[in-house]
């Protein structure tokens, strides 16, 4: 075969590359009686962009076999494939290749080999990598800023990130966007504002990409009013950018918004995706619209015709649940398509259910499915044990605490946060480690008295262990919320929301005393649980006591 032939069939290998059809490339690769490191390198990349991540790796292989030597292009295309598949193992084999040629110190090789490692679960190899290229990049920088993130490093992300910036490098679109997602995940109000003028000064808000990040930084740090703002600077209807303001709709309670949206957008002729749908069924579930849900996930289907994953029907469980069609919700876990396995979020969204409408029976038998697929989740021995201490079987609920302490689970602790001028301040119950805990604990003791005047009644059925009735007392005016909560009305000005971030769910106890404080103080607080949001104002709750 001619050179230009060769040219011509890798021309025809791109054009059907770029228009993802690779059954065509393939068939023309094949047919090539000889091909050159450009044919691999265009069929490599091609596996890789469509995500056949097993094929890209396989025909890299072959290329070696046949005696062509990779190029920087080929490493960076097949480390891509590698890090698709999670495959440190692959990974490494490419990374000796990288060093065999000489080339792993390229930029594109360099940051390839570190986004594979970090994707790929070893940070501190793609660490070691970073460290080694002589140059870096923005692309460098936004490797180790996205593999902190993906990997729950948030903190560690931001870091990389000033970082970067001392270093004279510019954030890019794709900096902004991860930065605000480490933002979203610690709940930092204050550092997520800064980030955005940053992006705003870069001219980065045109991106779409970074305003959906601006809309679910601002919806998760509690700030709704600034997600819509967001959300309106874009004129031209888009996908993804609607989708994550149905989101952030939904995770404030505000289910109606969230199906308007949706019409409206039907209207706009956009197609929605299996992620507005998700977040279509989650917005559903927490405001107690079980027919709307229910005629939402068959409209997935039947009109537009996608295919539900887990996370759709573990929305679809949680709606029935909370409505109280308890075997209605376990039906549809034990008729999911065989393709698709229940984990033990599912079951735990069940066992959750049966909690809220106390069914102690049937709790048993779905705990009994959490433990069997994850043994060591905490979740159900503390669902089941609350279920028992609800209905004052105290030796049954010490029998399940006692079955946690014998097979060395632990329950994760309630932790909440405030953030008061860029420093984070974290509670646990009765937490004493604040350097301001007396002045806490004796503004909370006056708090309390002045609620108690409204007509707050503690709820002792948030206690779960067998204690006498000033011992409850003292244990929920002591919640994490609640000392979170006292900090922030001493440390900030009258006109000022508070936003308080929870780890775990809010307990009944705590919904009613911060309406009472919300009332007596005349503030706004809103508490972001491990769910959603509650905006707590003028005695009331935005979630009407369902959540």
């Amino acid at each position: 075969m001619s050179k230009r032939n060769v040219m011509s069939c890798n021309i025809l290998i791109g054009g059907f590359v770029l228009k993802g059809e690779m059954e065509k490339a393939v068939e023309v690769f094949e047919g090539m009686g000889e091909r050159n490191v450009a044919s691999w390198n265009a069929m490599v990349a091609g596996f890789t962009d469509v995500g056949w991540n097993v094929e890209a790796v396989r025909v890299f292989n072959e290329m070696h076999c046949s005696g062509f030597c990779p190029d920087e292009f080929t490493l960076g295309s097949v480390l891509r494939g590698c890090a698709g598949l999670k495959s440190l193992t692959a990974g490494r084999q490419v990374h000796a290749y990288a060093v065999k040629y000489g080339v792993e110190i390229n930029v594109v090789v360099g940051s390839s080999l570190a986004h594979m490692y970090i994707k790929s679960g070893s940070l501190t190899e793609g660490d070691k990598v970073i460290k080694s290229m002589p140059v870096h990049s923005v692309a460098v920088y936004n490797t180790l800023i996205t593999g902190r993130t993906q990997t729950g490093c948030s903190e560690e992300a931001l870091n990389q990130y000033y970082i970067m910036k001392m270093a004279g490098y510019r954030p890019d679109k794709i900096t902004f966007v991860t930065v605000l997602s480490s933002c979203s995940q610690l709940a930092t109000l204050g550092q997520g504002q800064q980030i955005h003028a940053e992006a705003i000064k870069s001219g980065a808000t045109s991106s779409l990409s970074v305003l959906s990040s601006l809309v679910s930084m601002y919806s998760r740090c509690g700030c709704l009013k600034d997600s819509l703002k967001a959300f309106s600077e874009n004129k031209i209807p888009d996908v993804v950018l609607w989708s994550s303001m149905i989101a952030a709709y939904g995770f404030h309670g505000m289910g109606n918004k969230a199906i308007e949206l949706f019409n409206q957008m039907e209207k706009e002729r956009l197609e929605p995706n299996d992620v507005t749908f998700l977040s279509l069924l989650y917005a559903c579930s927490h405001c107690g619209l079980k027919d709307q849900g229910v005629e939402i996930f068959d409209l997935m289907t039947n009109k537009y015709g996608l295919d539900p994953r887990l996370e759709h029907y573990t929305c679809l469980v949680d709606l029935l649940g909370r409505s109280g069609r308890l075997d209605e919700a376990e039906s549809v876990i034990r008729s999911m398509p065989v393709n698709i396995k229940a984990d033990s979020i599912i079951w735990k969204t069940l066992l959750s259910a049966c909690r809220i409408h106390k069914n102690p029976d049937m709790a048993i038998r779905i705990a009994e499915e959490v433990i069997q697929l994850d043994p060591n989740d905490s979740a159900s021995y503390v669902l089941l044990s609350n279920i028992q201490a609800s209905a004052k079987e105290w030796q049954n609920a010490s029998g399940f605490r006692k079955a946690m302490r014998d097979m060395r689970v632990k329950k994760e602790p309630g932790v909440s946060w405030f953030e008061l001028k860029n420093e984070v301040h974290q509670f646990c119950m009765s937490d004493k480690s604040h350097k301001d805990s007396e002045k806490i604990h004796l503004y909370l003791k006056e708090l309390f008295a002045e609620i108690k005047l409204l007509g707050y009644k503690p709820d002792y059925g948030s206690i779960l262990h067998d204690m006498d009735l000033e011992e409850k007392e003292d244990d929920l005016v002591h919640h994490s919320e609640k000392l979170a909560i006292a900090f922030a009305l001493m440390n900030t000005p009258d006109s000022i929301p508070i936003r308080i971030m929870k780890n775990l769910r809010v307990c009944n106890d705590c919904h009613v005393a911060i309406k009472y404080i919300s009332a007596i103080k005349n503030r706004e607080i809103i508490v972001r649980d491990a769910s959603r949001f509650h905006h707590f104002k003028e005695g009331q709750c935005s979630c009407g006591d369902y959540w």
